[in-house]
């Protein structure tokens, strides 16, 4: 049985990464590998769906069982990636989405060297300022971190397989479409 694929999709927060996976993991027959994370869910956000919210507590204890492909400290909380779900679902020949921040995509690629890494970049830092303002989910001082953690990422942005600028979303998709398409 052909393996799947194993897509690792990044970018800042408010770049429309999320949108962007939604729509191609349902036209490309996908799966999306749900992270886990201690930060509280944000207003709409369903456990098990949007992220599988854990306790500080529970996640280190997943983290000395091997329980994680990869993790790591976000602005305040924990983030992380099921070893056994991605493994399985490629190994039944599934590809499998997965949002994940520019040092768990370094350290995915260690791991998965066949993996394909997408960045996905804002068309400028104050057109990101204005989608995250625009949001409306987060004070402007989480927001002033957010943009700094951006600015730090995106001159990391090197390893990555492709880089697509979301300046128009239709755009955006069609390209990040066209890329999967050519490696799957």
């Amino acid at each position: 049985m052909k393996k799947g694929k194993f897509i690792v999709v990044s970018g800042p927060s408010g770049v429309g990464k999320g949108t962007i996976c939604n729509i191609l993991i349902k036209e490309l027959d996908a799966e999306y590998s749900v992270s886990y994370t201690t930060r509280s869910p944000r207003e709409g956000e369903i456990d098990g769906v949007n992220y599988n919210f854990v306790s500080k507590e529970e996640f280190e204890k997943m983290i000395q069982m091997g329980d994680l492909l990869e993790y790591n400290f976000y602005n305040g909380n924990y983030y992380g990636t099921s070893k056994s779900f991605v493994l399985d679902k490629i190994n039944q020949g599934k590809n499998i989405f997965s949002e994940i921040d520019v040092n768990g995509a370094k350290n995915i690629k260690k791991i998965f060297s066949d993996a394909l890494l997408i960045y996905i970049a804002p068309p400028s830092i104050e057109e990101l300022k204005r989608r995250l303002v625009d949001r409306g989910t987060e004070t402007i001082d989480k927001i002033n971190e957010r943009l700094k953690i951006a600015k730090m990422e995106m001159e990391q942005v090197d390893f990555y397989d492709y880089v697509v600028v979301n300046d128009d979303l239709d755009k955006a998709i069609n390209d990040v479409r066209k890329i999967i398409e050519s490696h799957v």
